[in-house]
């Protein structure tokens, strides 16, 4: 699918996090599992396994009613005696859940031996595998974790996701369940049989489960299939994406719909891991991105790339860091597209200019201060030179500058020369709304010096107007985890300059 003469390839994401536990589901009918303890938090998890089919043998030396009662209907074993470690041996699971921290992680200990998974309950130092607050939709079902941290948390954020997900999401589960085999049979292509899937979880097939009409959304699947069946081929859809600054937080949630419905995402240089991370699990990502100095995909290899893959009937999210249609080049890649024939689809993003800004608690306009905004760019097909430097030097407006970095001299140059005050307060906000993110502010005369004295790399947002003296202030208490530099002073600034 890549132009001739460049080579994409996908890469693996690192998110930064790591899972202290990997998370599963386990098939227990059937086998025998060994709980030890007998009061009422043994009792919770004895039903707990029982319902999942376990085998179940209790060792405890004592016994609440509730145990007994479990025992009494015959579906466990009860062994009347305090645990020994031999206990372990032939069970595929183990549970501690006795009130006596020295027992448990004996268990802990005699089970690791073994290398058999335990679970201590209250006590994840000691647990190889812990049990998350289960919302039940059977066969679907959605497990929450805290890996022991916060435990009341995990219960709390599983109350909420019941509140969301309707009451008969299991039978439509085992509708799909039904229906699986005959659909892999009647839609061979993989891609076509998931959207046949996303149509019938997202259409009228949902919809007549949800409300109890079991018949009528048999008959709604079966006609979605044959007219599936019947179709060749599969059109490709092509949507441009704004990621927004770099927040996965920012990200809209149309644009994480898009994401998890895109068969390929080609994303931008600046778009974030975290980000990313979002991105469907077996969905390809391809870097197309165009990093400064260095030899990188040209536009015309990215539009290639969007035709070939959506003529091919891919579903294609091209993902841009900010907004697609303010310096993301978006419109070229749109009206590439439609030139083509093939649909594009726009959806927008929280532009640097704003979220940047909003993170290093600096308002773009200000009554007192700006009323104005104007967003440029420090590179593109117009040179510096060809700007209304007039215009962009007059007073109460904010200059937003985007990729300006390596621009900084003669944007200081040519905007004091048409005016402007080299008092001007300034802000460069690098890598800004990420966890990396450091906001160095200072006066325009002093823009060049900053940039340089403190290493400021790409991406970094250049924040000019009386604006940035007002975020100076009022950003202290939201920017508290963010590295903010203040600028230099007036003698400082002689120094530098002299030495410059």
């Amino acid at each position: 699918m890549a132009p001739r003469g460049r080579r994409y390839s996908a890469r693996t994401v690192d998110s930064g996090r790591q899972l202290e536990f990997f998370p599963a589901f386990l098939r227990l009918g059937g086998k025998p599992v060994l709980l030890v303890g007998g009061g009422n938090v043994a009792a919770r998890k004895a039903r707990m396994l029982l319902d999942a089919g376990a085998r179940l043998t209790i060792v405890a030396p004592e016994t609440v009613p509730a145990v007994d009662d479990v025992v009494a209907s015959g579906r466990a074993r009860h062994v009347a005696r305090g645990f020994r470690d031999a206990d372990v041996d032939g069970h595929w699971l183990v549970v501690s859940a006795c009130n006596r921290s020295a027992v448990g992680r004996r268990v802990a200990a005699a089970a690791g031996a073994a290398r058999i998974f335990c679970n201590v309950v209250d006590d994840s130092e000691n647990c190889s595998y812990i049990t998350p607050a289960v919302v039940d939709r059977s066969p679907l079902i959605v497990a929450v974790s805290s890996g022991g941290a916060a435990p009341v948390l995990a219960r709390r954020i599983r109350n909420r996701i019941e509140t969301l997900l309707p009451a008969r999401l299991g039978e439509l589960a085992r509708l799909a369940r039904r229906w699986r085999t005959r659909v892999t049979v009647a839609v061979t292509d993989f891609g076509a049989r998931r959207r046949f899937w996303e149509s019938v979880f997202a259409g009228h097939v949902a919809e007549a489960v949800y409300a109890g009409r079991d018949d009528a959304a048999e008959h709604a699947l079966a006609a979605l299939l044959r007219e599936t069946a019947a179709t060749t081929s599969q059109p490709g859809t092509a949507w441009l994406v704004g990621a927004g600054p770099g927040d996965p937080e920012l990200l809209t949630l149309k644009a994480l719909a898009v994401m998890q419905r895109a068969d390929v995402i080609l994303h931008d240089r600046l778009v974030s891991p975290g980000v990313l991370a979002l991105a469907r699990r077996d969905a390809e990502l391809v870097s197309v991105g165009k990093a400064p100095g260095c030899r990188s995909h040209s536009q015309a290899e990215i539009n290639a790339l969007l035709i070939r893959l959506v003529a091919a009937g891919k579903r294609v999210c091209r993902l841009k860091g900010g907004d697609p249609f303010i310096f993301g080049r978006g419109g070229e890649e749109a009206e590439a597209l439609a030139l083509a024939g093939l649909p594009v689809y726009v959806v927008p993003g929280i532009t640097a200019a704003a979220g940047c800004a909003a993170a290093a608690g600096i308002p773009l306009t200000h009554r007192d201060a700006a009323q104005s905004l104007v967003l440029l760019t420090g590179h593109g097909k117009r040179s510096v030179d060809s700007l209304d430097w007039a215009s962009l030097a007059r007073t109460s407006q904010t200059l937003a500058v985007y990729m300006g970095v390596s621009r900084v001299r003669e944007l200081v140059h040519k905007l004091t020369q048409h005016g402007r005050s080299a008092d001007t307060p300034v802000a460069i906000i690098e890598r800004g709304t990420t966890p990396g993110q450091r906001v160095v502010r200072g006066t325009l005369g002093q823009l060049a010096l900053l940039a340089r004295a403190h290493r400021i790399e790409p991406p970094a947002m250049l924040i000019i107007g009386e604006v940035a003296r007002l975020g100076a202030v009022a950003a202290q208490p939201a920017t508290r985890d963010t590295r903010a530099v203040t600028g230099f002073s007036a003698h400082e600034s002689a120094v530098h300059s002299a030495g410059a």
